[in-house]
């Protein structure tokens, strides 16, 4: 029953046994059947038959674990379900073990004993309520004046802690907004509800808005993302909080506010883990990651531990993040193996014996080098590493008979104008050499830029922010696709559960964002205000760069899947002789200077046009 026995928990045990008692005395003289009644000690049995019965009817209810400071009309429904069963199933025991009393007895300690129990329940909350009342207080000129976006349940548990002073949620209520016209003009916890959103600007400035918190996490995301827009623009404090529809009760004392972050902004919805579909080929299985210390490959290791695999393999070069993740990952998941294995996707004979050891049965290839600049100055190592890496560890899953190889790939391999482009457009290519004809099945994923990843944009932005701009942008109309680190992980883990064979997963990302307006929503949200407490600043596109991304070459075309916002390109596919050609001719180069790679990377993939003599070292990523 999952019960937590609490000094709470345990007086309500001994309230309800001294309440079966008393009410089942009262009851006998209430119906004037003490004489027949209350004449053997017989009578403390069955009365604490009864007793026990009402204990274990509270226990399959749970009812010694409830919050009982915010009960309400369901505690109450639930808690006289609860009296009916047990005085039901107590009457009938009576009748079996030969017991007679009157149906009126039974009926009057019900009504007692649901008085007495509820009575001590009920009494917390006010209690509670009492000692919010007299209980001191902050005063209210030390608080933020706030603006509480959202008057359902959300917003209504924001004001009534904030009136409460509680330290977890600072701040002075002074209005309320909701798009709801029934709520327009109406009082919550004595806050009145002084407009819709459209009204945020025109409340801040009138009643002097220092912060705002926005209450409405059960908003579709286009709706908040207009909700966030308007708060933008007020140069208040942002801040919002978890939906308590999907809290249990005693985790409501435990909901914080927190800054509103940049992922909040994002203008759809998050693709929620299908677990049905990916637990088939994950469940019980060997699971080797290549990259797995990094931001995607850790962040896969800890949505394919959530679905019980046997053994997960952290393959990478760095120990540092691997042995963090190690840590976390033996701590909440204590039922699977868990093991980190370092050395380098360009080492054959590492790659053998780690494929010898694990025989791993899924592959997810997330090892590369990802920097655009970098790799502009480093052509030959872009290569060694995103592409004869990439065919080192296929051949490998080839070998061990894996069932299954998913390739984490890019939008900037669509149409590549970098090396970093080139090469992981050059692995989509091995993904579809191998689907040819390996019992594994091959597939890759293509997705744009991850926020928060490691030398993204977001973090650079975040710390020249923080060390008092300028923050640097290279162009006023550089856009990008952005996803979430979660939301690129479970893209990746349900590809493989989709994928047949040679298949180029893409997410529907949206519309591109304008890299200005993520450097203007980061100033803001530190509470600042662009161009005049933090200056922007354009550098210029850096070398390989694009002004844009895309998500499918000039040739592909998509067709839909059993998962929303899931498609499948179609076309541009590769035979494996040009393939084994191309790979032939990168081959004869790897020892050549560092233009003559770059020329021959454009021989094989003819959208990339190479800047020679690039030596630009800035490893900023957008």
């Amino acid at each position: 029953m999952n019960v937590r026995f609490t000094g709470r928990s345990a007086f309500l045990v001994f309230w309800d046994i001294f309440a079966t008692y008393l009410a089942l005395t009262l009851s006998s003289y209430g119906t004037r059947q003490a004489d027949s009644i209350l004449v053997s000690t017989d009578v403390l049995f069955s009365f604490g038959l009864l007793a026990i019965i009402n204990v274990a009817t509270f226990l399959a209810f749970r009812l010694y674990n409830n919050l009982w400071e915010y009960a309400s009309t369901d505690e109450l429904v639930q808690l006289t379900l609860a009296t009916i069963l047990s005085i039901f199933v107590g009457a009938v025991i009576h009748y079996v073990a030969g017991v007679r009393l009157p149906i009126r007895v039974y009926f009057l300690a019900w009504v007692l004993f649901l008085f007495f129990a509820g009575g001590a329940r009920f009494a917390f909350r006010f209690l509670h309520k009492g000692k919010d009342a007299v209980s001191a207080r902050p005063v209210k000129s030390s608080l933020k004046r706030t603006l509480v976006v959202g008057a359902g349940e959300t917003g209504s548990l924001t004001i009534k802690r904030m009136t409460r002073g509680d330290y977890s949620m600072q701040g002075y209520p002074v209005a309320a907004v909701d798009d709801d016209p029934q709520k327009l003009g109406q009082r919550i916890h004595g806050v009145k509800v002084a407009g819709s959103t459209d009204d945020i600007l025109e409340l801040v400035k009138r009643l002097q808005i220092e912060q705002i918190v926005v209450a409405i996490p059960s908003a579709d995301a286009p709706e908040r993302r207009r909700i966030y827009d308007i708060c933008l623009h007020t140069n208040c404090h942002l801040l919002t909080l978890p939906n308590v529809r999907d809290l249990r009760m005693d985790e409501l004392d435990d909901v914080r506010l927190r800054d509103v972050e940049l992922t909040d902004l994002l203008s759809r919805e998050e693709i929620v883990l299908n677990t049905r579909l990916v637990s088939g080929y994950l469940a019980g299985k060997t699971v080797l990651i290549t990259g797995g210390g990094g931001s995607i490959g850790s962040e896969l290791a800890r949505q394919i531990c959530a679905v019980a695999p046997k053994q997960v393999i952290i393959f990478d070069i760095y120990e540092n993040t691997a042995y963090e993740l190690e840590l976390e990952l033996k701590q909440k998941y204590d039922d699977i193996d868990i093991r980190v294995e370092i050395g380098s996707i360009r080492d054959t004979e590492r790659l053998e014996d780690l494929f010898a050891n694990y025989r791993p049965n899924v592959v997810f290839h997330a090892a590369a080098h990802k920097h655009v600049p970098l790799m502009e100055a480093n052509p030959r190592e872009a290569v060694l590493n995103n592409v004869f890496g990439t065919l080192f560890v296929a051949r490998m899953a080839d070998a061990y008979k894996a069932s299954n190889f998913i390739y984490i790939s890019t939008d900037k391999a669509v149409n590549p104008t970098s090396v970093m482009g080139a090469t992981k457009r050059m692995g989509e290519m091995i993904v579809q050499y191998f689907a040819h004809s390996s019992k594994t099945c091959f597939a890759a994923v293509r997705f744009g830029n991850v926020l928060g990843s490691h030398g993204s944009v977001i973090p650079m932005f975040k710390r020249q922010i923080a060390e008092g701009g300028p923050v640097t942008v290279t162009h006023p109309e550089i856009t990008r696709y952005f996803m979430t680190i979660p939301e690129a992980s479970r893209l990746v883990v349900q590809a493989g559960g989709m994928a047949k064979g040679g298949e180029i997963f893409i997410l529907d990302m949206g519309e591109q964002v304008k890299i200005i307006d993520l450097a203007t929503n980061l100033i803001r949200l530190s509470g600042l205000v662009p161009g005049k407490d933090i200056q922007i600043k354009y550098v210029g596109l850096r070398k390989g760069e694009k002004l844009y991304e895309e998500l499918l070459m000039d040739s592909e075309t998509t067709l839909p899947t059993s998962i929303k916002n899931i498609m499948v390109s179609v076309g541009d596919k590769v035979s494996q002789v040009e393939v084994a050609a191309k790979l032939a001719r990168l081959e004869s180069v790897l020892e050549n200077k560092a233009d003559e790679v770059k020329v021959c990377l454009q021989e094989q993939i003819p959208t990339y046009h190479p800047d020679l003599n690039a030596t630009d070292d800035k490893s900023q990523d957008a």
